[in-house]
């Protein structure tokens, strides 16, 4: 049976409209009770009966997909091409965000479970192979993109693209490398760094931490790495970041310090958005074939929904783009 409101009051020891009230984040609830509220709602899988209602109609042929941003553009250029690919399938497609958080991420996927869609694709996933345990996986699939070590995935090779663009920087004379993480050492980020360490470690550049900054995926914490990088005693040539996003805040926090880039500089990101080839300097990237993995990921998902449950996991190489951020190591 479906927890209601009541369900939750009852629990909480409050009324009922304290707890509708605080499920919507009225400002009238203070912030503890309705952390309180809405923890317990989590735990006890209440479900808005609004959402059931809208997608319990269309069950059968609806899929969701939950997306870790849509403030991220790389994000939303992957939703674009799965919706592409699920119109081909003939399926519907409920899409929401889980806003960067592990508790929502979970919530979120407890929502489309009771709604009954055909499958689910999770894209960013900050839960990864924590699904595997997950009671209700048999009862409706799951894909992840970007977690290669989840048995049912589609990702790109995420250290041969890091590789791909330390080698360049290398080549560049480069040998004090920094990275900007997103800072949430996710399955995708571990890789990344792998990729960094390895090809450090064989051309002998010796390791050194204080070269990686936490970021936060975006233009902001981009920006805000740059003084933790100039203050270091004996700076980076060259910055890797870990999305576009960041490279280009890493770009305009370097510009704001009156440095050039890539005189002074050079910068490469990754993902290879619509706005790299369009930055000045154009951004040196590795680019992601955001297509052939949305379309990759409903294949995965419709074999799944159709009974085939072998492990199918895809792995994409990806392509460095060499633009005008990056040039060699000045001496």
């Amino acid at each position: 049976m479906a927890v209601s409101i009541k369900d939750i009051a009852r629990r909480a020891g409050v009324s009922a409209s304290t707890v509708s009230r605080a499920l919507k984040n009225h400002p009238g609830i203070g912030a503890a009770t309705t952390e309180r509220i809405q923890t317990l709602a989590r735990e006890m899988g209440y479900v808005p009966s609004g959402v059931a209602r809208a997608l319990v109609s269309s069950q059968s042929s609806t899929i969701g997909v939950a997306v870790n941003d849509f403030l991220n553009p790389f994000y939303v250029d992957l939703i674009s091409n799965i919706e592409n690919a699920v119109t081909e399938e003939k399926y519907h497609v409920f899409v929401s965000s889980f806003h960067r958080s592990r508790e929502r991420e979970l919530s979120l996927t407890n929502v489309f479970f009771e709604s009954r869609l055909a499958g689910l694709i999770v894209v960013g996933s900050l839960l990864n192979r924590d699904y595997l345990a997950w009671p209700n996986r048999t009862a409706m699939p799951i894909v992840l993109v970007s977690c290669p070590t989840y048995p049912y995935s589609v990702s790109v090779n995420h250290r041969l693209g890091v590789s791909k663009a330390m080698e360049h920087l290398v080549e560049l004379g480069h040998r004090r490398i920094a990275f900007v993480t997103q800072g949430h050492r996710t399955t995708t980020e571990q890789q990344r760094l792998a990729g960094y360490r390895a090809v450090l470690s064989r051309h002998n550049v010796p390791a050194d931490d204080s070269l990686i900054v936490d970021g936060d995926g975006d233009i902001t914490g981009g920006i805000r790495a740059v003084p933790q990088l100039l203050a270091l005693p004996n700076r980076p040539t060259a910055i890797f970041c870990y999305n576009d996003m960041t490279a280009i805040g890493v770009i305009n926090g370097l510009q704001q310090q009156g440095y050039h880039v890539p005189r002074d500089f050079s910068v490469v990101g990754f993902d290879d958005l619509k706005l790299a080839s369009a930055y000045a300097p154009a951004l040196t990237t590795v680019r992601q074939p955001t297509e052939r993995v949305g379309q990759e990921a409903i294949q995965v998902l419709r074999n799944l929904i159709q009974g085939q449950t072998s492990t199918a996991t895809r792995i994409f190489e990806p392509e460095l783009i060499v633009r005008h951020s990056t040039a060699p190591a000045a001496h």
